[in-house]
């Protein structure tokens, strides 16, 4: 309600503002802006903001840094503390800003702002408030603004900015001359002194220079005790032992900090509300790189906490916080408590995050080389070498006690927040707190299952040497023996699912593909193990908290419920297991593939590495690019399922062609291009075609690069003209290449006619091209006609030709090339040069052209026709990577042609298709027959 009526009274004095004079409007919404966005103020306007408004001009203060630099900073009335130390960090380039702070000082009082949510001017406005007190005026209060250290983080390093280190080592210095930090031994100041007199001098220690350190180093109250010159020769004898380095500020800091952390620390007023028993219910605590320590007005100590003691820190509602620890809960309330809060989760996560020391939270034992086994609180050193990925549950670690080393779950251990080995006392402390405090550090909810599925497949399932209800939930552990009676022996892809998933440690990163081969491969060839893999899958998504390890469960399953259904006693309670889980974003889609997968015939491969690639990146939809003749490209979707039959259809209904008959899909790797049978599956054709591949060249691991065309294969039923989409997608950019080789017979004039149309086409009837003829000629003209004439009788040829097609666009002229070659017999032809070694009266080189009116064996030279075979006189052919052989007549008196070509799975394939083609048809009239007989 308040919030509401809030929200309305900002928009009140929003519109309010607007009618506001000119040069107010604008002034007085910026200011109401900043004030919502950094909160409330506890103190009255001061009299800079005072001035300021009258003027409407920005406040400048200055701010002292602790190497007597000074910086001015434009505030106003909402600056904060955690701005300014923003401001002035990007003003020096201070890269290491944590724990810097703005200070006040009045007077001889001197006091931490802090660099969080506190309003400046409120502490310039109290500091004006304290001088009129004092009798003076409010516009020449004494106050001072200071940038220096207040806290070190527990992981402070010296080296990660040499500018934070050399501000904190002049802060240092500073403190020691005024008596704010006090050294137990009069030995720490001499050694302090004599490294600050190498730094300023280096190895200079003449007795002025020596004399100059004493009075930066040695407060006033320490040279009353012993003389100036005392301090001297003491500083000048330790001189003498200072090691050289470029490290000596850094040691300084260093010194100060492991010697006084309460002197940078964070203090918060508090009020304890409930909690262990302590001396006073009102104290300070104060938090630095060692700890929590709880202090009354006088500093003694009433508590003190180490992090890795702190088990839980909650911020509550109003200005309380909840501290859980090993010494027992506190709730504390305060004005800071929530700034208090979040500074401890910052250290506590920090040194979590950098900590190399763990406790082991229950036993774990062997089970191969590559785990490590301990007891339940034993001491677990972590080695962050990577070879075991955080992100699937597992680190690498050693055990303390037994030094051996190995794969550790990251569930079964919790990390101590210490960069220092922590004693036994905390280690076991550690145990009980985390037992008592469970809900703090993971979740224990167990996922919905429903058991009865599992009670009703329970006469196929054998608990072999486990107890059922353990045998058939989440495990890290590989199992000793297959969940279903009807197999013998355990299955090699028990561990593959584990290491998908995350659930068994691998020290170097394996391929995904790799995984799913071995889970999927077997099961494609052997329908016994199917069922196996759904089980072992709903097993280990039983029962698994583990974020991970379910979202690679549940890509498992939607690639397994793709590939192929359980049998039909499993196909229920698959079911089930999917239905309880709705909420899952792919269970719906899982339940779809299942379904499709009853009515369709199994994959016979495992998936292919664009499947799984779509399911790693939380997509359903797989597409698929595919190439056009014409150096066009588009994108289809291509489902688990999708046919070759089907994406032939796809195609040439998005690309609107008259039909699809004759089309084809290809697959292009480096040394081979395929084309893929008609009732394959998409993906099943392309593993099939890479896993070749591979196979040839020894690829290990690895993807092989290919490209999927969409072209013509069979050239029946193409009358140019009919299908202009066809004709000018694949028709003319698969027929040109033909032509330029000069595979056609054809006469001067017919060249010619056609060398125009091509010209045309590149130049779409730019006349003034003319002159580029001679330069086109590769593109007008068959390679073995170009010495037919000159350059320039080809010019004036084609131009006299050209200019007979006026008017005439790229398409119709591509158009007019293929009714150009159609009238030839050897249009739509595919061609192979080859080496024969059967027929004395050819030459060893021969031409062969397959087309629909069969095989043809040309001279290469001449052009002849030397043979031709219709497809019903081929009785037998035969390819293999180095050659072709087909039989002529019958297989008993037939004659042999042999060759030698690399092509000759091209020749096969082609021949087979359109073979198959005129058999399809025969069976049509056949039927269409027998209709009519009836």
């Amino acid at each position: 309600m308040l919030e509401h009526h809030f929200k309305y009274l900002y928009l009140y004095l929003q519109s309010f503002i607007r009618l506001a004079p000119s040069g107010y409007s604008s002034y007085c919404a910026d200011r109401l802006r900043r004030t919502v966005m950094n909160g409330t103020r506890e103190e009255p306007p001061s009299y800079l903001e005072l001035q300021a408004t009258k003027t409407k001009k920005p406040i400048v203060v200055t701010v002292m840094l602790m190497d007597n630099r000074s910086i001015n900073l434009p505030v106003d009335s909402a600056s904060t503390s955690k701005e300014i130390c923003q401001l002035i960090s990007n003003k020096i380039n201070l890269k290491d800003s944590f724990g810097f702070s703005i200070y006040v000082a009045l007077y001889a009082k001197v006091w931490a702002l802090g660099s969080g949510r506190e309003h400046v001017m409120d502490a310039i406005s109290r500091c004006e408030q304290d001088t009129k007190r004092r009798g003076g005026q409010e516009q020449h209060a004494p106050w001072r603004l200071i940038f220096r250290k207040e806290i070190f983080t527990p992981w402070h390093n010296c080296s990660d900015d040499k500018l934070s280190t050399d501000l904190i080592y002049k802060q240092i210095i500073h403190g020691l001359k005024s008596g704010e930090y006090q050294c137990q031994k009069e030995d720490d100041y001499v050694d302090l002194a004599a490294k600050h007199l190498y730094i300023q001098h280096g190895s200079d220690s003449r007795p002025e220079n020596v004399k100059d350190v004493v009075q930066d180093c040695i407060s006033n109250s320490l040279l009353e005790t012993k003389t100036e010159s005392n301090w001297v020769q003491m500083v000048s004898t330790a001189h003498a032992q200072v090691s050289h380095t470029d490290s000596l500020k850094a040691e300084i800091v260093d010194y100060t900090r492991q010697k006084w952390p309460i002197f940078f620390s964070r203090f918060f007023e508090v009020a304890k509300l409930s909690g262990p028993p302590l001396p006073k219910s009102k104290f300070i605590v104060a938090i630095n790189w060692t700890g929590i320590t709880f202090l009354d007005e006088r500093e003694k100590r009433l508590a003190e906490l180490s992090f890795p003691e702190v088990m839980a820190v909650n911020a509550k509602s109003g200005q309380a916080v909840s501290l859980v620890t090993l010494k027992g809960d506190f709730t504390l309330s305060g004005p800071s408590a929530a700034d208090m809060a979040e500074l401890i989760t910052m250290f506590v996560s920090g040194l979590t995050e950098r900590s190399q020391y763990a406790v082991a939270l229950k036993e774990v034992e062997k089970q191969d080389a590559t785990f490590l086994s301990f007891k339940k609180g034993e001491l677990i050193m972590l080695i962050k070498d990577n070879d075991f990925s955080q992100d699937h549950g597992w680190v690498k670690g050693q055990n303390d006690r037994t030094k051996q080393t190995g794969a550790v779950p990251i569930d079964a251990i919790t990390i101590l927040p210490t960069l220092s080995k922590p004693t036994n006392e905390i280690s076991l402390s550690s145990i009980s707190g985390i037992c008592k405090f469970r809900p703090f550090f993971c979740c224990t909810t167990p996922c919905p299952l429903s058991r009865q599925p599992i009670k009703d497949v329970n006469r196929q399932v054998i608990s072999r040497n486990a107890a059922p209800e353990r045998l058939w939930v989440h495990s890290r552990e590989p199992m000793r023996q297959p969940l279903l009676k009807k197999l013998g022996a355990i299955l090699d892809c028990c561990v593959p699912i584990l290491k998908y998933m995350g659930d068994y440690p691998t020290k170097q990163q394996q391929n995904p593909l790799e995984l799913t081969d071995q889970i999927f491969g077997p099961a494609t060839k052997h329908d016994a193990l199917r069922d196996e893999i759904y089980c072992q899958i709903m097993k280990q998504m039983t029962n698994n908290n583990n974020r991970f390890s379910m979202e690679h469960g549940w890509q498992l399953m939607w690639l397994s419920c793709g590939l192929f259904p359980p049998s039909q006693p499993l196909l229920k309670h698959a079911q089930r297991f999917l239905e309880s889980r709705r909420r899952e974003p792919l269970a719906s889609d899982c339940l779809q593939r299942m379904q499709s997968s009853l009515r369709m015939e199994p994959r016979k491969l495992p998936p292919h590495h664009v499947e799984l690639d779509a399911i790693q990146q939380n997509s359903t939809q797989i597409r698929h690019k595919i190439h056009f003749p014409n150096d066009t490209d588009e994108i289809f979707e291509v489902a688990t399922n999708t046919r070759i039959k089907d994406l032939l259809l796809n195609i040439s209904r998005k690309l609107e062609l008259s039909s699809a008959d004759g089309f084809s899909i290809f697959v292009k790797t480096n040394d081979k291009f395929l084309s893929l049978n008609e009732t394959d599956y998409f993906f099943d054709s392309l593993r099939q075609i890479t896993d070749w591949s591979k196979s040839v060249k020894r690829i290990d691991g690895g993807l092989v690069n290919y490209t999927v065309f969409f072209m013509r294969k069979l050239w029946f039923n193409v009358i140019p003209g009919r299908d202009t989409k066809a004709d000018l997608i694949f028709h003319f950019p698969q027929e040109l290449p033909k032509y330029l080789r000069g595979y056609h017979v054809c006469t001067k004039e017919e060249m010619l006619k056609i060398a125009a149309l091509l010209f045309c086409i590149k130049v779409n009837s730019d006349k003034n091209q003319l002159v580029m003829i001679p330069k086109l000629l590769k593109e007008l003209v068959p390679t073995d006609q170009l010495k037919a004439m000159s350059e320039n009788e080809w010019k004036k040829n084609i131009t006299a030709s050209f200019n007979k097609q006026t008017g005439m666009t790229a398409d119709e002229a591509k158009v007019a090339f293929l009714k150009a070659v159609h009238r030839w017999p050897t249009f739509g032809c595919a061609f192979f040069d080859v080496k024969q070694t059967s027929e004395q009266k050819f030459p060893d080189i021969v031409r062969i052209a397959i087309s629909k009116q069969g095989l043809t064996i040309i001279h290469p030279k001449t052009k002849e026709t030397l043979a031709t075979h219709p497809f019903n006189r081929i009785a037998n052919w035969s390819s293999g990577s180095t050659y072709f052989h087909m039989t002529i007549g019958n297989l008993v008196n037939g004659s042999k042609f042999l060759c030698e070509t690399s092509l000759g799975y091209k020749m096969d394939d082609l021949i087979s298709s359109y073979v198959n083609m005129y058999l399809s048809d025969r069976k049509t009239v056949q039927t269409r027959n027998r209709r009519f007989d009836i």
